[in-house]
């Protein structure tokens, strides 16, 4: 555990019983999308990722080549976009570039091509949010250094402020962007759900991440190893299940440091109640809305 970690855990909540390493954390997402020629055109003109795979029924993108995938394309026929952020399951999923300067030369390359984004400053990260063609949300953030986070009663400081956005852009030093870094990679994940107290006793108490933010409005975040968050749970909108003939997310990735991780999170999971589907190589849970998400480990 390094230093930022031994820092972190001096803070924050501890989940009560199993808690997840301290190295955990998010892999991929599966999309499922309306029109993946669109999608693609969106994911690599606009986000800067670049194909594993060749086309087909599905398609697998990642930042500079070797680096791990970050997310996978399907369709199907007969779907149609997600249109208004609202319903269960996925708020945005975010990815983490490697600097601040390589966030500046994406908000300037937004700019460039004319595609609208909000941006925040969140004290410990700053933030762009943007849109799929889908409507499936997605942030692109920088962390700030952690020595530079504060906390308050033990919990973290975190706030949604204006973002200062010349000084990100003068970051980038006037170099092109040329799509995601070597060094990017899934930060965060962050769902609608339907009840925040339900959402504590699944993730924190069973799934076991610890609490970091729990009296921001509406919501709370959770993470491992004193990470600001791996996860962000809402209640921002109605509780609406998604239409099966709808775009959305399929499932995430919880990426955890050793196989033996796996069991345990099995095993926690299965002794609050909540049914865990194993294979040889993952393991399959979904949240009390159905969102699924993988278990997995990079060994």
């Amino acid at each position: 555990m390094s230093a930022e970690q031994r820092d972190g855990e001096r803070h924050g909540i501890p989940a009560p019983t199993y808690r997840l390493p301290a190295d955990t954390t998010v892999g991929p997402v599966r999309l499922l999308v309306s029109d993946l020629g669109r999608s693609i055109d969106f994911y690599q003109r606009v986000l800067g990722l670049r194909p594993v795979d060749p086309p087909a029924d599905a398609l697998a993108l990642a930042p500079e080549s070797g680096s791990p995938v970050l997310v996978r394309l399907e369709t199907r026929p007969g779907l149609h976009p997600a249109g208004r952020r609202g319903s269960l399951g996925l708020f945005h999923f975010a990815i983490r570039l490697p600097d601040r300067a390589s966030l500046g030369r994406f908000v300037a390359h937004l700019a460039a091509i004319g595609i609208p984004a909000g941006m925040s400053d969140h004290l410990v990260s700053e933030a762009i949010y943007l849109s799929d063609p889908d409507g499936l949300g997605i942030e692109v953030y920088a962390d700030r250094a952690r020595s530079s986070w504060s906390y308050s009663a033990g919990q973290l400081r975190m706030a949604t402020e204006p973002l200062d956005v010349r000084d990100l852009v003068a970051a980038g030093a006037g170099q092109p962007w040329t799509g995601m870094p070597a060094g990017t990679a899934m930060g965060h994940m962050h769902l609608h759900v339907g009840d925040l107290e339900i959402a504590e006793a699944f993730f924190h108490r069973a799934l076991g991440f610890d609490k970091v933010v729990w009296n921001y409005p509406g919501a709370l975040f959770l993470s491992a190893g004193g990470y600001h968050h791996h996860l962000g749970t809402n209640t921002w909108a109605p509780a609406i299940a998604p239409s099966p003939d709808q775009a959305r997310l399929l499932s995430w990735d919880l990426v955890l440091p050793e196989p033996t991780d796996i069991g345990a999170v099995v095993a926690s999971l299965e002794g609050s109640g909540y049914p865990v589907d194993r294979d040889r190589e993952a393991a399959m849970a979904r949240d009390p809305w159905g969102t699924a998400f993988r278990l997995v480990t990079t060994r």
